[in-house]
């Protein structure tokens, strides 16, 4: 049993209603891309991790066959929201419509086998220079929501706790924030994090630091790939 990790799938149905090479000829058919890697690499045993911007969707109706599409694939999936998945609403509400095909990420914690996966969408970082005082409280807002997620993580007494972002939680190897001073209190091992993309995206921090390995997973960021976590 493996864990894997993939973020922004951009997905809006078939054909594409918003084809993905506007950002860049090397999204040209990457949801082929994606399928066959995952393909190649995911069994029914294995888990995958989406962080956050699935699908275009705007309500949860109109992303059906973005959802199906995904459901289709073999492995367990655990989705996060991204800042662009307008169509999330309440957790019975997308439950009942993916007929528990998937599970969600929300102020909760997801154990797989000695495994505990929590998270959060988190937010932009005071570092921004656009950060606004509402920005501040949605990120403290955040940080609130990953504590009860690191919370329950923590009772599991897992082996590892894995934590999964949309938004990355730093983006210098020296930058502390609400985020990272969290992991670090509750012994996280992993973190993933999207949002951030481009051949040549913004610098964001990826590495080893105070016992956490911190790792982008964008998707085109990643030549449209999973990230083996575990």
């Amino acid at each position: 049993m493996h864990i894997y990790a993939i973020g922004d799938l951009h997905l809006s149905g078939e054909p594409p209603s918003k084809p993905m090479e506007i950002f860049g000829e090397h999204w040209a058919g990457h949801k082929e891309k994606i399928k066959t890697n995952w393909l190649q690499t995911v069994t029914a045993e294995d888990t995958v991790i989406i962080c956050g911007d699935i699908s275009w969707a705007l309500q949860l109706e109109e992303a059906k066959s973005d959802l199906q599409w995904l459901a289709q694939l073999p492995g367990e999936k655990i989705l996060l929201r991204g800042n662009h998945d307008y169509w999330w609403t309440s957790l019975k509400k997308m439950q009942q419509f993916t007929e528990n095909k998937f599970q969600f990420l929300q102020n909760n914690c997801i154990v797989v086998g000695n495994n505990a996966i929590c998270g959060t969408r988190g937010w932009i970082l005071p570092s921004s220079d656009n950060f606004t005082p509402e920005d501040q409280k949605i990120y403290q807002r955040e940080s609130i929501r990953l504590e009860l997620s690191l919370q329950a993580a923590a009772k599991q007494q897992a082996e590892n706790i894995i934590c999964v972002f949309h938004y990355p939680p730093l983006f210098a190897a020296e930058e502390h924030t609400l985020f990272t001073d969290l992991l670090e209190k509750y012994n996280v091992s992993h973190c993933v994090y999207g949002h951030i993309h481009g051949e040549n995206h913004i610098s964001v921090y990826e590495g080893q630091r105070t016992g956490i390995n911190y790792k982008l997973v964008s998707c085109d960021t990643q030549q449209f790939q999973l990230y083996k976590i575990l």
